[in-house]
């Protein structure tokens, strides 16, 4: 979640610029107007940071838990040119590799074999190993950096805006296929694919329904429904097993829904008017799937992933709160855990860890630990790479 495209109303005077869950939804990354923090899910703790000397990192991406990140300058004064994405080796505490564009990287995402880049009209495929450019797709002007990709090892699937309005284009490359799915009328908010690659997720700008496609195919599975007035979608997110989906928005809800048969997700109380009802935009409003459960009372954008316990949802939110919920039975979540991350001033003067709903009993913080992420060895240099231009 790139915080640097946000109104200051939205996300507060925190110098939290980025903020992202590496592929496992273990760990989070921050960037800062100072350098990068890394933090442990389960239990909550900070494993480690970098702080430069007048430098921000407006994105920051983990490869799993090991040593190599994917660094993007940002902020008031960019570590790093911020149409650069720099590979950067902590065991070495140096960049040892790097992408340089003609225009400002809007993304990067990162598996163990590739590096994808999103610019404004182009995503770029490369492989790790070199940096080889293996692939380019042209994309609809893409602001937000839509750009998803599968980090299963057998399954090299890359989802990202097409070239019409509202659709999205899945490149499956083991089988050397595109599929296009027409996923909206209006632009791309949000896409998320799950860990297989087998389902891509989809909001539009209205911000009230997800939508669910099978990625071979093109084919619409499911429709999802939000709510009914507009709204900024933060986040989508599947559970390792693609049994639920989660989104978050600026109306201060996380909704999770089931994606599994039979679902448990709620119906609409006029849903019997569906028979008598013409078909049309009331017809599919009255057969609509709606969140089963939900954790409201999020003050600030808010990312959203998947925990490692059963039935667990993980919120990071933009003024540095962390947030562990449960849903084992329909409608509010039960809060778990509860802390802070990152402080305003008017945090720093306070000092405490009080969750925002006031119920501190019920938001018991987690323990610290010594289960810090175990990095493999660092890797040989990488070579320096010019992109070509994003045209």
């Amino acid at each position: 979640m790139n915080l640097q495209e946000m109104s200051p109303d939205e996300v507060g005077r925190s110098e939290l610029l980025f903020v992202s869950f590496n592929q496992d939804n273990g760990c989070f990354a921050c960037g800062t107007e100072s350098g990068f923090r890394i933090y442990n899910v389960s239990p909550f703790k900070e494993t480690f940071r970098r702080v430069f000397s007048g430098g921000g990192i407006g994105i920051v991406e983990m490869l799993f838990r090991c040593n190599l990140l994917a660094l993007v300058g940002g902020g008031r004064c960019p570590r790093y040119p911020p149409n650069k994405v720099m590979i950067w080796d902590d065991h070495q505490n140096r960049c040892i590799g790097e992408l340089s564009f003609r225009s400002d990287v809007k993304a990067v995402k990162l598996r163990r074999d590739r590096v994808v880049v999103a610019l404004n009209t182009k995503v770029y495929v490369y492989r790790f190993s070199d940096l080889k450019l293996l692939d380019q797709i042209n994309t609809l002007p893409n602001p937000r950096g839509l750009v998803a990709l599968c980090p299963h090892p057998s399954a090299t699937v890359l989802a990202c805006p097409g070239v019409t309005r509202g659709h999205v284009r899945v490149e499956l490359y083991e089988t050397r296929k595109s599929t296009i799915a027409s996923a909206h009328e209006s632009d791309l908010a949000r896409l998320a694919l799950n860990g297989d690659g087998s389902l891509v997720a989809t909001a539009s700008d209205k911000g009230t329904l997800i939508r669910i496609f099978d990625t071979q195919t093109g084919e619409q599975l499911r429709e999802l429904r939000r709510g009914v007035d507009r709204a900024v979608v933060y986040c989508i997110a599947f559970d390792q097993s693609s049994r639920f989906v989660a989104c978050t928005s600026d109306k201060g809800t996380a909704h999770i829904f089931s994606i599994e048969e039979p679902a448990e997700n709620t119906k609409s109380n006029l849903s019997f008017l569906r028979r008598v009802v013409p078909a049309g935009l009331a017809s599919s409003y009255l057969e609509s799937e709606w969140s089963f459960a939900q954790v409201r009372g999020l003050d600030a954008p808010t990312l959203c992933a998947f925990g490692h316990q059963p039935n667990t949802i993980v919120l990071i939110a933009a003024d540095g709160a962390f947030l562990v919920s449960a849903f084992k039975n329909p409608g509010e979540c039960d809060r778990l855990t509860f802390a802070r991350f990152i402080r305003d001033d008017a945090d720093d003067a306070a000092a405490d860890d009080r969750p925002p709903w006031g119920d501190a009993a019920a938001a018991a913080a987690q323990p610290p630990s010594d289960d810090a992420p175990k990095r493999p060895p660092a890797s040989p240099p990488i070579p320096v790479h010019n992109a070509p231009a994003d045209s």
